[in-house]
């Protein structure tokens, strides 16, 4: 229940923005809530904003009643600067809009665009933004811009600060100011004059304080968010260009973001990288010096330099990409990863020349070596970036993981890190380890931390104090470098800005926000002991996603992101439920779990593609259908055992249903049948399946067909969706999947064996979905069986037509066998035996989840490459939600997954993919016609003359 003051604030934002994106139930505030920091508050109240209108209007109401209200966009934030206690204004995935300038240096942005879709967005001119944190696959604009967030790359060069052209902003009261246009800053100029006249005192007495401007411009030549942008005080004379600097890094507590305006900085494609192994920090770190000041001075060209000290290594050593002899090292041994960017292949080898030169005094553990080699290079960074969250599958079930973020003067840095490593030492925390942007001198720090325990948590105390000491005071360094200042550090700035500094930091945020409501308790907070209260513990729930983080990488790649819950959110309320259940209070418990059906259960697509996203792997696919699992009776668990052991039926009790549906649509008319169906699936309430005009007619296939004996043998099974479901009304396509696949491999001259039994046989993935473990076993084990007979136990390879099945497969069978999906098989084998002849005509493709699990996503491309000479991939579709069937029972999650599809393929005139249920949703959605690759490839190909 909201007190009278919230629930008056909650009737009247709902005249205004529709109650389906107001939340106020325990699971939404609770799932909402968290964000990637260690602390936690729980909003009475959560609105998920499509537009700057209705975020006007929220604070237009919130001012009037004097409840504070805290800004969200990613929730990648570090430093505690996104949740709140009051309400949460989230910037939906739909606040997304941008626009290009016609020659691409600039691009302006509304806030929910992550910075990984502005970069795609800008590759096709050879331009990027210059923020580029770790987190840039997830974070948003609006948070990366409201952090100063940098990254690896970018320094203080290409930040948000220095790159910032304009901005829309809404202030505390509800005024909007558009930076770029003279109108706005007109208008703005008669309506809050006083508002201007104090800005410009407040640059004015900071440039005439010789000690105070010394000190910005000092403290800013290093990486510093600590606090508010004091440096655009002394930066510029004009009131509007110093008013939007100030807006860098303020994290919502100044204003809200509705919009900004980034020039965009090269994106160079020639690039070389280099993992180098030194002795110890001390050798690393005087290498880091000599880098950088060589860098200053123009003798080299180096673009990033990253530090990872031998416990980071350890972290990371497992992982396949990286060198096995990493595991050799003896404890001292620190690593820097390298990178040089040139505009031609030519420049770049004089640079690295010239980098290897003068590293030639070090002493390194390997010899230098550059790649230039993408795939590995990349494979570098990726892990470089998934760093921090990689720490979690090293830490103690129900530790959190903390980070820190600090920068030095590359001048002391030797010294002050190795004075670091020796606080760690000093409190206990042998587990600690450094990595960071050493080129800025800009290091984190990681540990883990129990806080359940009021011993630890003054051991925390103790360590943050004399870190605060080593790096404010006697380092001159900045306590925050790019994370923000958040509630972690906001007791600490006076101690490393000084008090001049600090009270003017408290008249820009009165000055912004006389009344204190936004983001209160976040930079400026008098209270001292702020870091250590609201402390976010990560219970144990399920051993899964335990290692979990709740970093929210995995949340773009989920495809009920915007519908109900993502992967990190779910964990969240999975952990909830179980701390519950320890403490006894299984009333609540049960609570959290019935308001967890629908959108942590039902809603999710079991895609798994959050593991791809995940350093560590975590897929909370898996643990949905574990729930699933859970939850199955002994009477669903007995159905489910008949249909498998009685599949050839059921298969043909589908097609029954198929063929009248199909009679129906004949009889009755696309309109009616649409009118009719929707009124039946409404009575039941959504127990009948959605019927569209995408839905496949059913089918049976013919294996009696002539064919030769051949050298060239191939095993084809034919899925069981394939066995079923065939082409819809509306396709122009005259042949079925299977009939196409024999076509196109008698084409490529192969003899072609089916396994004994096809009717009853299945992969077993429509029962291991669902949690029916049994009898997908029972499924899988007979179709290994068959499969190894007809493959004479792996002598030939064998052709599954659909890429899901292909996959659950590989991962069920015991025997190695040599399984391929369309795209493989065509790559590895129809390429060798056909003609491929590409037509002009604009194609689209759909890789689906499985396929992108196995790595076959750039082969996909490459496939369509050969057949299409235009290839259209829309950026923002990964998994299309249908789910196999949940497509049919839980429409909205398809619908949610494929809403940018239909503008992201425009043009295309043909459209492909690999699984058939996939292709039912992609149809809908898209108006295309999506059919297996395969019937493009027989439409492209000849077989090639021996």
């Amino acid at each position: 229940m909201l007190d009278s003051k919230y629930q008056k604030f909650f009737d009247e934002i709902s005249l205004k923005i529709s109650k389906d994106k107001i939340f106020t139930d325990k699971l939404h505030t609770l799932a909402y809530g968290t964000d990637a920091s260690f602390y936690r508050l729980i909003p009475k109240i959560v609105i998920k904003t499509d537009n700057a209108k209705e975020v006007q209007d929220i604070i237009e109401l919130s001012n009037s009643m004097n409840l504070s209200i805290t800004f969200r966009a990613g929730g990648t934030s570090l430093s505690g600067q996104a949740i709140s206690d009051s309400i949460l204004v989230i910037t939906s995935r739909n606040f997304s809009n941008f626009k290009i300038a016609s020659d691409a240096s600039f691009i302006s942005l509304e806030p929910a665009l992550t910075g990984a879709q502005v970069n795609g967005l800008l590759a096709r001119y050879s331009k990027k933004i210059g923020p580029d944190p770790a987190s840039i696959n997830a974070a948003m604009i609006g948070g990366i811009a409201a952090n100063n967030a940098s990254g690896m790359c970018c320094g203080i060069s290409q930040n948000s600060y220095k790159t910032l052209k304009s901005m829309k902003l809404i202030f505390a009261d509800g005024t909007k100011l558009d930076t770029a246009c003279e109108e706005s800053k007109n208008e703005f100029r008669k309506t809050h004059a006083d508002f201007l006249k104090d800005l410009k005192s407040f640059s004015d007495d900071t440039k005439s304080n010789e000690e105070l401007r010394a000190k910005i411009e000092k403290k800013f030549k290093i990486k510093n968010t600590c606090g508010y942008s004091l440096n655009a005080l002394i930066d510029f004379d004009d009131e509007f260009e110093i008013l939007q600097h100030l807006i860098i890094g303020s994290e919502g507590t100044l204003a809200f973001i509705e919009e900004v305006t980034y020039y965009t900085v090269e994106d160079l494609k020639d690039k070389a990288s280099a993992l180098i192994y030194f002795k110890d920090m001390n050798e690393a770190c005087h290498a880091v010096t000599k880098l950088k000041l060589a860098r200053d001075s123009k003798q080299i060209i180096v673009d990033a330099v990253e530090l990872m000290d031998r416990a980071a290594l350890r972290s990371i050593e497992q992982d396949p990409a990286m060198p096995k002899f990493i595991k050799d090292f003896d404890d001292e041994v620190t690593a820097l990863l390298i990178e040089t960017r040139a505009i031609s292949d030519e420049k770049l080898n004089i640079q690295i020349a010239q980098i290897e030169d003068l590293l030639k005094e070090f002493s390194v553990k390997r010899e230098i070596y550059f790649t230039k080699d993408e795939q590995e290079y990349t494979l570098y960074w990726k892990i470089r970036k998934g760093l921090f969250p990689a720490v979690g599958a090293v830490r103690v079930t129900g530790t959190t993981v903390i980070i820190e973020d600090v920068a030095y003067p590359i001048e002391v840095l030797a010294q002050a890190t190795l004075e670091l490593q020796e606080l760690f030492q000093k409190y206990g925390y042998s587990e600690a380890l450094i990595f960071g942007h050493a080129l800025e001198g800009n290091f984190h720090f990681v540990f883990t931390q129990d806080f359940s325990d009021a011993k630890e948590v003054k051991r925390y105390d103790d360590l943050m104090n004399e870190v605060v000491n080593s790096v404010a005071v006697k380092y001159q360094g900045s306590l925050k470098a790019e994370h923000g200042t958040g509630r972690n550090m906001a007791a600490f700035i006076e101690v490393e800005w000084g008090h001049d500094a600090y009270i003017m930091m408290k008249k820009i945020k009165s000055l912004f926000d006389p009344k204190g409501l936004l983001n209160p308790g976040v930079i400026i907070n008098d209270d001292k002991e702020a870091h250590l209260k609201n402390l976010k513990t990560l219970p144990a729930t399920n051993e899964i996603v335990d290692k979990c983080i709740e970093c929210g990488f995995c949340e773009p790649t989920c495809p009920s992101n915007e519908l109900t819950l993502t992967p990190r959110q779910r964990i969240v309320i999975n952990r909830e439920i179980s701390r519950l259940e320890s403490i006894g209070n299984h009333k609540e418990a049960k609570e959290y779990k019935k308001l967890y059906q629908y959108d942590g259960i039902e809603t999710c697509a079991t895609c798994s593609l959050c593991s791809t996203a995940c350093p560590v792997k975590i897929d909370t696919g898996s643990l949905t259908k574990h729930l699933r699992a859970e939850q199955l009776t002994p009477g669903a668990k007995s159905i489910a055992n008949f249909v498998a052991n009685n599949f050839s039926g059921t298969l043909k009790g589908i097609r029954f249903g198929l063929h009248s549906a199909n009679f129906m649509h004949k009889v009755l008319g696309t309109p009616s049948m649409e009118t009719f169906t929707k009124t039946m699936r409404d009575l039941s309430r959504n127990s009948l399946p959605k019927w569209s005009i995408t839905m496949p007619k059913g089918t049976n296939i013919n294996l009696n067909f002539e064919q030769q004996v051949k050298d060239k043998k191939v095993v084809y099974f034919p899925s069981c969706i394939s066995r079923t479901m065939g082409l819809n009304d509306v396709s122009k396509e005259e042949k079925e999947l299977f009939d196409v696949t024999v076509e196109l491999l008698q084409k490529a001259n192969y003899q072609i064996i089916f396994p004994e039994n096809l009717p009853n046989l299945c992969c077993g993935m429509p029962f291991s979905s669902k949690g029916f473990n049994e009898a997908a076993h029972t499924k899988s084990s007979e179709l290994e069986e068959a499969l190894l007979n007809a493959s004479e136990f792996g002598e030939y390879p064998i052709l599954c037509d659909t890429s899901p099945c292909t996959k659950k497969m590989m991962e069920s069978f015991s025997h190695k066998l040599s399984i391929y999906e369309p795209i493989e098989f065509a790559l590895t084998f129809l390429t060798k035996d056909l003609e491929f002849t590409p037509i002009d005509e604009p194609i689209t493709i759909h890789t689906t989840c499985s396929s992108r699990k196995m790595g076959l996503e750039d082969k996909f491309k490459k496939l369509a490459l050969l057949c299409s000479n235009n290839v259209i991939i829309p950026a923002d579709v990964k998994c299309c939600g249908f789910a196999g069937d949940r497509g049919f029972n839980f429409p909205e999650l398809n619908d949610s997954a494929l809403r940018y599809l239909k503008k992201q393929t425009n043009g295309a005139k043909m459209a492909f993919s690999t699984s058939k249920t996939c292709e039912i949703g992609l149809s809908e959605k898209s108006g295309l016609d999506y059919n297996s690759i395969f019937y493009l490839i027989n439409k492209v190909t000849k077989a090639k003359n021996l």
